[in-house]
Formats: structure tokens, sequence, C-alpha cells
């Protein structure tokens, strides 16, 4: 049996986090999972994730926990301690290019949580090294992934300035970065529109309106949609911007290049190590809209460099499906 323990917030108007896809994966698998926590109140969601590993002591081989470097990074602090004295196997899996603050400014925490686990499972090879660099050593690479079947392919080659931007609106996220290339683009005499997929997060949602309103551009912004409803929209759509900040291995670049659709995105954190700069995606440095824009231009102008990346996107998003993805999980589990 094994307890899974994360943010399930996706019935609070949130996207769903690891645990709502990979947890019902695994049930699927057949495994015995227990899922925790959908309360909205930060500190009852930590009661009831101690409560679970508690209640099922007797019963557990393994407490998965999604572990990140907000403040729930304290859940699997917690949770570690607990499953410690319990004498539980647990497995922190590693969530969000930002751990690596946690690892300098939390250290007793960080080798309370790490040291001791059975393993550490980082979806992203960037923050496997980042692990490593600070002496690390039990430590397995199992990436994020995606149901391939449910990602239609759409070869795009002449392509417009029609760009998809789908994350939370946060600031780590820099929206804003989005509404400054379409302005840009527009100003260059391009004929370019934008899609905001995603729920608001912090005030930068109203702030990324706001400068919408002031650069005078139109923006079409969705609020959160289903995986299905924004992958139906996806078709509409040529071109998608990741204007981060920090980052890790977003799922949802996995998606727009299972989906064939062309990527520029910022060149930070674990994104390099997902994309490769030219021939399955575009990386440019943050907060540079300009580059961006020269980018976004030459997609439009150069329709053979879109069809490659497509193509090539595509064929790396391949290895990101969950049946060849699920059999390192079920090496380690069972």
């Amino acid at each position: 049996m094994i307890v899974y323990v994360g943010n399930i917030i996706s019935g609070h108007g949130k996207t769903a986090t690891t645990i709502e896809t990979l947890g019902k994966l695994l049930q699927k698998e057949g495994f015995e999972l227990k899922l925790t926590s959908n309360k909205q109140n930060k500190i009852l969601r930590l009661a009831d994730m101690l409560w679970a590993v508690f209640k099922y002591r007797k019963k557990l081989d393994y407490v998965l926990i999604d572990t990140y470097s907000t403040t729930n990074f304290l859940y699997a602090y917690y949770v570690s301690k607990l499953c410690i004295s319990l004498k539980i196997k647990y497995i922190p899996i590693l969530h969000g290019g930002n751990l690596e603050e946690r690892l300098k400014s939390s250290k007793a925490k960080s080798e309370l949580i790490f040291k001791n686990a059975y393993a550490n499972i980082s979806p992203s090879l960037f923050l496997k090294t980042v692990f490593e660099k600070y002496g690390y050593s039990n430590l397995i690479h199992i990436p994020n992934n995606v149901e391939l079947k449910v990602y239609p392919f759409k070869e795009r080659k002449a392509v417009k300035a029609k760009l998809l931007w789908v994350r939370s609106f946060a600031e780590i996220y820099n929206p804003q970065l989005a509404i400054r290339v379409l302005h840009g683009l527009q100003l260059n005499g391009v004929d370019a529109s934008l899609c905001m997929v995603g729920p608001r997060k912090d005030d930068s949602f109203e702030k990324t309106q706001q400068l919408a309103k002031e650069l005078d551009v139109e923006v079409t912004f969705t609020g959160r949609l289903s995986k299905e409803d924004w992958i139906s929209l996806s078709e509409d759509y040529d071109i998608f911007i990741n204007t981060t900040k920090f980052d890790n291995t977003p799922v949802s670049l996995i998606e727009a290049m299972a989906l064939g659709i062309p990527i520029v995105s910022t060149n930070v954190g674990g994104i390099p190590y997902l994309i490769n700069d030219q021939k399955d995606g575009i990386l440019v440095n943050p907060n540079n809209p300009i580059e961006m824009i020269f980018h976004i231009k030459k997609l439009v102008t150069t329709p053979e460099i879109a069809q490659q990346l497509s193509q090539n996107a595509r064929k790396k998003a391949e290895s990101f499906d969950w049946e060849i993805v699920k059999e390192q999980w079920k090496s380690l589990l069972m």
C-alpha cells in the first residue's frame, strides 16, 4: 500500500498537480494508493497528510511526497519526520526550479528529508544535477509523463504568429512578457494574436490584464481550462511561448511538444535539459522580448524551420509517454 502526499487543488480552481495525474495513473496500474490532501486550508492540509500516514502506518510500503520549494516544502519536512519515526520508506518527488534555494536556506531540513529518503525522484535532469552538486546520491531520474494518445499531433508547416501561453498566472512565470511580445510583434507589422490559458495564482493576473490595456493589445484570457479543452483550443494556434523566470521540467511544454506546436521558451532552470535549442524548440534569454520577437518572426517567415521543430518536438515527446515511463515506476515500487 502507498500513501501519496501532495496538493490536490484542482477542485479549488487551480491547475491539477502531479499527485492528481501520476496518482490516478498508478492506481490504474493496480497500485493501492491513498491520495492526500484536498484541504484548502494549509494547516488542515498538513494535518490531513500526517493523519493519513499514521492511519495506514501498519500497511504502508511507501509514502510518496510531492516536494516543492515554497511553503509547501514544510509538508515534505513534517511528513518525512513522521515516516522516519515510524520507520516507513518514503520517496520525495522533486518539483520546482527553485529547490536549490531550499538546499541553501534550509540545509538542516533538506538533509533530513533527502538523506533519509528511500530514494529521491527527480523528474528533471536539471534538478538531479543540482542535488548531486550538493552531495546527494540517492537520486533516480523518472521524467514527467503524458498520455501521448490524448494529444493529437498536428504538424505545423506555414505558421502565423498565433501565440498560445499555458500556465498559472504567477510572478515567477512572468506572464507580462507575453503581452510585451505581442505588442512588439504588432509594432513590427506582424499580424499577431495571443491566448493566455491558466488560473490566477497571484496579482500577476491583474498586472497582465492592466499591461494589455495600457499597450492597447487585445488578448484572450480563458482562465483555467480542462486538459481536453485546452488541447482542443491549441488547434487554432501555431506557436507556444513560455515566459518563465524559473522552471524545472514543465508538463505544459511536454504537452505542447506532443501536439506539435513549435516552442519559443526562456532558457532557464531545467528548460535546456528538456529542449534542444534550434532542434525541438527555440531558447531565448529570460525577460527579453526583443529576442523572443525575433525568433517568432523567423518561424513565421521560414516555414521549414517551424515544420522541423514541430516534427522533432513530437518525437521528443514520445519518450515521455506514460507507456514508457510507467515501467520505471513499477521497477521502483514493486
